[in-house]
């Protein structure tokens, strides 16, 4: 991905986006995020998954649950084939398949956020999961009568599955993230509505500047620059849909300038501040 023309906030448009992917390349996104949740299983690859300041080499049978405020991204170290499947749900979709007595969106939501993300599934507890999930492909490739209830059915099971998989696990996974990127992300987010400067950052973790700079940049794909910037803008899209005025908003998220800040937000959430208050209150925000 080129940093300068993708949005480090990946809006999912649909409901439900379902993707089986191979790749046979050295591919790494940078940290992003999405609108909804995120299921996501690995199979095969030698690849490194980051979810806020934590990082993991996954192995398969890895299952993780991303909620639309976690921002992740995934790195192939090699070349080669990378295989894995990604489920992108609306969170609108999953309150609509829930019942007042089974939340199927208990696994992303009740837990802090970057934590408790991974768990690992057993062969055969896999085959399960992989079972369920070639249903829903092919559910989603045909256009027959029942097709749409009968996937949303399994898409019900593959989250209760999920649910009490998680619900019940003992599994501790390695946390590998260098010390210093997570220092850098944890001072960022406890000052984020301050100055923050390279200069700045380099004084307070004692360490030299272009080398936090280049650190950073290779674990997370971003600039520091570009890592603040969306932090911001998804504090100020909180604030927003909590009723805060755009003025209040500008300043209550760490922008010194309100033009940078219309300017800033318009880019990276694909409307004005004006319009995304404007709109329903949006619950993948809440």
């Amino acid at each position: 991905m080129n940093e300068s023309q993708e949005y480090q906030y990946d809006p999912i448009q649909l409901d439900l986006l379902y993707l089986h992917r191979v790749t046979t390349y050295n591919m790494g996104t940078f940290y992003h995020r999405h609108n909804g949740y995120e299921l996501y299983i690995f199979l095969r690859g030698n690849v490194n998954f980051y979810i806020e300041n934590r990082c993991y080499h996954l192995e398969r049978g890895d299952l993780i649950v991303l909620s639309p405020e976690e921002m992740h991204r995934s790195f192939a170290l090699d070349k080669n084939e990378y295989e894995r499947i990604t489920i992108n749900l609306q969170k609108s979709y999953l309150n609509r398949l829930s019942t007042s007595s089974t939340n199927l969106s208990a696994c992303f939501d009740h837990r802090p956020k970057g934590k408790g993300n991974i768990i690992h599934l057993n062969e055969e507890e896999l085959e399960s999961f992989l079972n369920l999930t070639t249903q829903v492909e092919q559910m989603l490739l045909t256009s027959d009568y029942g097709a749409d209830i009968m996937r949303n059915m399994l898409i019900a099971r593959l989250l209760l599955m999920t649910n009490l998989a998680f619900k019940h696990t003992d599994f501790v996974p390695t946390d590998i993230m260098p010390e210093l990127v997570r220092n850098t992300m944890d001072y960022i987010e406890t000052n984020l509505t301050e100055s923050l400067t390279l200069q700045h950052l380099s004084e307070k973790l004692f360490a030299n500047s272009s080398y936090i700079s280049r650190q950073f940049k290779k674990h997370t794909g971003l600039t520091i620059r570009n890592y603040i910037l969306n932090r911001r803008i998804e504090l100020a899209q909180i604030c927003l849909s909590e009723g805060m005025s755009i003025t209040e908003t500008c300043y209550h998220s760490g922008f010194g300038d309100y033009a940078n800040f219309i300017r800033s937000f318009t880019k990276m959430v694909g409307t004005s501040p004006g319009k995304f208050a404007r709109k329903p209150s949006d619950p993948e925000l809440k």
